[in-house]
């Protein structure tokens, strides 16, 4: 893998990762629809938005990997998620594919599970089960990247992150953070590693509480440096309010609009 697509590089993941990429390849093509700072060596600015499919063709024009970033972080309208996450998904996807790109590694995220009980330790093979409205665009992603590995050929790597900070914020993240460093080393195990067809992997630090397990990204070479416990004095104090913000692996997510009933969720 030589050159490099990040879409959404002015972002915060974007940002850490530009500063980890470069200089690993020989090109990083950095595409958002805000300009980046800074443009070094090797780096190649392009001011683009992916919902439209004829900007995202021509962004992914010579490109070995895509970095797919860009979207909605987080919660949001359901008009924005739609535009952002799912039609602009799909287009990255689209134009990957009429460009020969040959490998995607696609941001998606633990809210795509955000329902499972905590104390559950979840892997990839377990049921999806959204929290949200941005869950569900991820959910979505992943779908999408398993066609086009399985109908086009391109190889597919679907990153489950989890709270990318660069120090922990509450006492769930003690449970659910990944450090920069380890953001960088997942997604270079993801570009780097030979011949893989579709994966699934949890973006998370060596976390001591972590209760995300999956063995490929062990077999990709992920080998996590930080943990979430050193800060666990500070934070342990720092909870949600009782309800299913603590009940569920998602979090505040989980808690947002919600009117069903958590007992009757398994």
């Amino acid at each position: 893998m030589k050159s490099i697509l990040i879409t959404g590089a002015a972002g915060e993941i974007g940002t850490v990762l530009r500063a980890g990429l470069s200089g690993h390849y020989p090109l990083l093509r950095l595409a958002d629809i805000r300009p980046c700072k800074n443009i070094g060596a090797g780096e190649e600015e392009i001011i683009t938005d992916i919902t439209d499919l004829e900007a995202a063709v021509a962004a992914t024009k010579g490109i070995d990997c895509i970095v797919h970033l860009a979207g909605v972080p987080r919660e949001g309208p359901w008009d924005q998620i739609l535009l952002g996450n799912i039609a602009g998904t799909y287009n990255v996807f689209e134009a990957a594919r009429r460009n020969g790109v040959k490998r995607i590694v696609f941001a998606s995220s633990n809210h795509v599970i955000g329902f499972h009980r905590v104390g559950k330790v979840v892997d990839e093979h377990d049921l999806l089960r959204p929290d949200s409205r941005y869950g569900v665009s991820k959910v979505f992603g992943e779908a999408v990247g398993r066609l086009y590995a399985d109908k086009h050929g391109l190889s597919v790597a679907c990153l489950r992150i989890g709270s990318f900070r660069a120090r922990p914020q509450n006492a769930r993240e003690l449970r659910t953070w990944i450090s920069h460093r380890d953001t960088v080393q997942l997604v270079r195990r993801c570009i780097d590693a030979p011949g893989f067809h579709f994966i699934v992997v949890y973006g998370v630090s060596a976390n001591t509480r972590s209760q995300w397990h999956d063995k490929t990204a062990q077999r990709i070479g992920y080998r996590p440096e930080d943990n979430a416990e050193a800060f666990a004095a500070e934070l342990e104090g720092k909870t949600y309010p009782p309800g299913p913000a603590t009940e569920f692996h998602g979090g505040d997510p989980c808690a947002q609009e919600f009117s069903g009933d958590a007992s009757r969720i398994e």
